[in-house]
């Protein structure tokens, strides 16, 4: 659950892309709906920004830090454009699976490096097909581990240039696995159906005041820490058992970047953190620890919300 918003847009798409860079992140209105996928624009710009891609270079050995020239400078594209620079000859990559990917993204200005993650050797994950910028997933079908990719995008008064490598791919679990942990009398009831998608009995008397934290399933996995991108499905539901969000009802994957400290609600940064890999965690999150007196359409102000989130992956 952003703090911001719920939507899997443009806001997600950079904020998976430039987490530790200059993008900004997470802005706009709150909405329980994905928003549409950015795409090219059309026509000749679609092509004189496909053009202008073919000429930036992409130089270096794979696994190091690339160096991008740009064919001018100022460099600019009018929206997405990406191209392959050279396929990968490792396993075959598959929509759905996380993916380890390293970073390099230089200003179309002047060329200058906006952000790396060689560096510090922590790879961004994006999931496969699912990058909610359909040029890049585009370019990603059917490629290989180890691909190495130019991608840029019009941003605010300037244009960013990445390079993409693929690093590592992973399958990830539809659903968490582990053993059950018996039931905590006085919360919400869960129940599951056949594909693994929770739903709620909802409790009478008042909410709890203080973030209630209650493993459902216990993991086999390692424990979740600080600063991981979090791959996880969720249903939320106010106290009473209204449900507003869900991922499972479009069987998409919610990643939560930079746990801990991302752009999520409190009680989420708080809930996720030391929980295990294929746990299932149920959080009760009073409005302290939530969005307070924001009224966010579907959530009015001073909501406590329930949550049942599965832990799928960590990296």
């Amino acid at each position: 659950m952003r703090r911001t918003t719920t939507a899997r847009g443009l806001a997600a798409a950079t904020l998976a892309l430039a987490l530790s860079f200059s993008l900004a992140a997470c802005t706009g209105d709150s909405s329980d709906s994905p928003s549409a996928s950015p795409s090219a624009s059309g026509g000749a710009d679609a092509a004189a920004d496909k053009a202008a891609l073919a000429k930036v270079k992409l130089e270096g050995e794979p696994g190091k830090e690339p160096t991008i020239t740009l064919p001018s400078k100022p460099f600019n594209v009018t929206s997405f454009v990406a191209r392959m620079v050279e396929d990968g000859d490792g396993a075959a990559i598959e929509d759905g699976q996380n993916l380890a990917v390293d970073m390099l993204v230089v200003d179309g200005k002047d060329g200058s490096t906006q952000g790396s993650t060689y560096a510090d050797g922590k790879p961004q994950t994006l999931t496969a097909g699912a990058t909610t910028i359909t040029e890049l997933d585009d370019v990603i079908k059917g490629s290989h581990v180890g691909a190495r990719i130019l991608l840029a995008l019009a941003a605010q008064d300037t244009t960013q240039v990445y390079s993409l490598e693929i690093v590592d791919a992973k399958t990830i679990p539809a659903r968490a696995e582990g053993e059950a942990v018996p039931p905590v009398a006085g919360l919400p009831a869960v129940t599951l159906d056949d594909t693994g998608a929770p739903s709620i009995t909802p409790v009478a008397g008042d909410a709890p005041a203080d973030l209630i934290i209650q493993p459902l399933i216990k993991g086999a996995g390692p424990a979740v820490e600080a600063g991981q991108t979090v791959t996880v499905k969720y249903t939320g539901w106010l106290w009473d058992g209204t449900k507003f969000d869900s991922s499972w009802d479009s069987n998409s994957t919610f990643p939560v970047e930079n746990v801990g400290q991302a752009q999520v609600i409190s009680g989420w940064n708080k809930g996720l953190v030391g929980q295990t890999v294929g746990s299932q965690v149920l959080l009760v999150v009073p409005p302290s620890e939530g969005y307070g007196d924001q009224d966010k359409g579907t959530i009015p102000p001073n909501s406590t919300l329930v949550f049942v989130v599965d832990i799928l992956d960590a990296a």
